[in-house]
């Protein structure tokens, strides 16, 4: 059977969403069911929680046997170089934003990222010195509200790619939040129905 585009012109809306929601469902392929991927992705998983268990005791013992002072060398060059990969950061996303590119809203996360770490080492290093009182307030006034606009900004773009491609997959359900919606594909495999309604359980 064929359709003209006045045939689809005709339909109803809701009759077009389900005609292309079954479309979706007959194309649209889960490249995490490749059994490959499945085991990578499975390898990926228990590094990450192997490295979370170890942690822990690390984290614990460091807490205990750490110095409370402690004499770097490289001091100069650490921090330059820290801020050179911040500059860049925010450069890059400030590109990709002006180039409307995808790739922005990396950056914004690296720099939210970068940003929260530099308050908190400029902070905890300068507790107990002169540099504290300026410390607080740089990241109180300006690191850590740059670092909250960077990944603001970042959910934002997410949140705004997914409902266009939402719309445009013919989907009119309300969309689940992005902790909800599967990796790739917005239908459920095997299920027809559209991502995010019931959490993923399969590992």
């Amino acid at each position: 059977m064929e359709w003209s585009t006045e045939d689809l012109r005709l339909m109803e809306p809701h009759e077009r969403a389900a005609l292309m929601r079954e479309l979706i469902e007959l194309a649209e392929e889960d490249p995490l069911a490749d059994p490959g991927r499945r085991k990578r992705r499975r390898l990926f998983i228990a590094l990450t929680v192997g490295s979370c268990v170890w942690l822990v005791p690390w984290i614990v013992y460091l807490a205990f046997t750490l110095p409370g002072h402690y004499t770097a060398g490289q001091w100069s060059a650490t921090w330059t170089g820290f801020d050179i990969a911040l500059l860049a950061a925010l450069a890059g996303s400030a590109l990709a934003i002006l180039g409307r590119r995808q790739v922005a809203i990396v950056g914004m996360l690296i720099t939210s990222t970068l940003l929260v770490c530099d308050a908190w080492f400029d902070v905890m290093l300068s507790w107990g010195s002169d540099e504290f009182p300026l410390s607080v307030v740089t990241a109180l006034g300006c690191e850590l509200p740059l670092a909250a606009l960077c990944f603001h900004a970042a959910r934002r773009l997410i949140r705004l790619t997914m409902h266009a491609v939402w719309v445009r997959s013919g989907l009119t359900e309300a969309e689940p939040s992005l902790i909800r919606i599967r990796l790739f594909t917005l239908i459920e495999p095997r299920l027809g129905r559209p991502s995010g309604r019931n959490a993923d359980r399969e590992p």
